[in-house]
């Protein structure tokens, strides 16, 4: 690997006696890693299920290393949102900042999804998440993997940060920022970060995170708390960050993170911060800084919900749906869409929102039709209507290809189904005179 000689120089001088086995480790493969959705099944469970050869991840209790030769990708489960393909070391941040049901959470550069779909798994459908990217595009990948997981007490948003403190100042209880930087952490894994490295420079993101470092203070709640992460070794974007920080706002204090034996500490006195390095772990390069906003952390007045009443086109349908799963949940249609959140959060800001809250599906001429993510959002048990098959059955990548499939074995009326893989929700089917018609969204199919 041709690595920059000013990076080398650098590194050399930050690690010390340790850089020999630094560059050492570049010589290895990286390592790949899944993380299970906690929402759906534990990780005894997935264990229990799957035939993809695992090893577990020590410090992240939900992650697995796994062979590239077990192609989790392509195994139907991962349709199923059972789990999401993540490098181990990104697996650190969203796992180590404290959330709890009930929290309002902002992950302020959220696309593609990795950490976004772990922290939304850890508020248990409680409180609201805010996933944000700059980028419509990548905002549109990370919609699709926050409802591939079947989180509900969503807003997906495309915003400049200074928009959305525009409107939330001090609203959130836990934000992250796992910010842009230079990726000097994962040139053994995308070595033309290495290639554009000289152009695009630490000197280049340093202000940008600072910019990022102060947006989300103001979004920050008293008695709050954000983490900071980057996939960088380099001291200006991080140590250097975080002292700047905590001098512009002294009611930062730097705390505790939850600890691994192959944890590092920060530099220069900054000791609770945590460095991860692939001499030390079986990971890339990554920084994080947990810090807490002094003050007491108020409760969230959500407010009540609204009379939350059926639109009169999905009625019938709904009578099929526990009405338990919509407790609290304020109903509301834009466009010809129908949404559901809890109540009080329905967000009325003029920003760009790809989703706000749990999108139930479209109502048409007089009629509702649901959509993927209310689908994957289910348990068989909250629908009456299920068709669940086993993992083995050749139906499964009919059904993901869009197919229409034949049901004969199956003793059904005509009517909406939610179809599963071993009781876990893929989408929707329609019966008809025992044949599938196939409504599985179109822009998920598989090739």
């Amino acid at each position: 690997m041709n690595l920059p000689k000013k990076f080398l120089e650098q590194m050399q001088k930050l690690l010390g006696i340790q850089y020999d086995s630094y560059i050492q480790s570049l010589t290895q493969p990286a390592s790949c890693g899944l993380r299970v959705n906690t929402l759906k099944l534990s990780p005894e469970e997935f264990k229990s299920r799957t035939s993809i050869p695992t090893e577990e991840i020590p410090w992240i209790a939900d992650g697995f290393y796994y062979k590239t030769s077990g192609q989790p990708s392509k195994d139907p489960y991962y349709a199923a949102g059972l789990y999401y393909l993540q490098e181990p070391s990104a697996m650190t941040p969203a796992d180590r900042l404290p959330v709890e049901p009930g929290d309002r959470v902002l992950d302020l550069c959220a696309a593609p999804g990795g950490k976004a779909t772990k922290l939304g798994a850890r508020l248990k459908g409680k409180g609201i998440l805010f996933a944000n990217d700059i980028s419509s595009s990548r905002a549109k990948a990370l919609l699709k993997n926050l409802e591939l997981f079947g989180i509900p007490n969503i807003c997906v948003t495309s915003e400049n940060p200074q928009k959305l403190l525009d409107f939330y100042p001090e609203y959130f209880d836990k934000i992250l920022i796992d910010a842009p930087c230079s990726g000097e952490g994962m040139f053994r894994k995308e070595p033309r970060m290495a290639a554009c490295w000289e152009s695009r420079g630490p000197g280049e993101y340093a202000p940008i995170q600072k910019e990022l470092l102060c947006q989300a203070y103001e979004m920050l709640k008293p008695g709050g708390m954000m983490l900071y992460s980057t996939c960088t070794f380099s001291k200006e974007e991080n140590e250097n960050n975080i002292a700047w920080l905590l001098q512009e706002f002294p009611d930062l204090e730097l705390a505790q993170i939850a600890p691994y034996e192959g944890f590092s500490e920060g530099c220069d006195g900054l000791v609770q911060c945590v460095r991860i390095f692939p001499h030390n772990m079986r990971g890339e390069g990554h920084f994080l800084a947990l810090l807490k906003k002094q003050g007491e952390l108020s409760a969230n007045r959500a407010g009540k919900a609204g009379k939350s009443v059926v639109p009169k086109e999905a009625e019938e349908f709904f009578k099929d749906v526990s009405a338990k799963i919509l407790d609290d949940m304020e109903f509301r249609v834009i466009g010809e869409k129908l949404y559901a959140l809890p109540g009080g959060y329905i967000p009325e800001k003029p920003i760009r929102y790809l989703r706000t809250g749990w999108y139930l599906g479209d109502i048409r001429k007089g009629r509702f039709e649901p959509s993927q993510a209310f689908a994957m959002g289910l348990r068989p048990k909250e629908y009456r209507r299920v068709l669940s098959l086993p993992h083995d059955d050749y139906r499964i990548m009919k059904y993901l290809k869009g197919e229409t499939l034949d049901i004969t074995d199956f003793d059904r009326v005509n009517g909406w189904y939610l179809i599963c893989i071993d009781a876990f929700p893929l989408g929707w089917g329609k019966v008809q005179n025992h044949s599938l018609k196939n409504k599985y969204y179109s822009g998920w199919r598989w090739q």
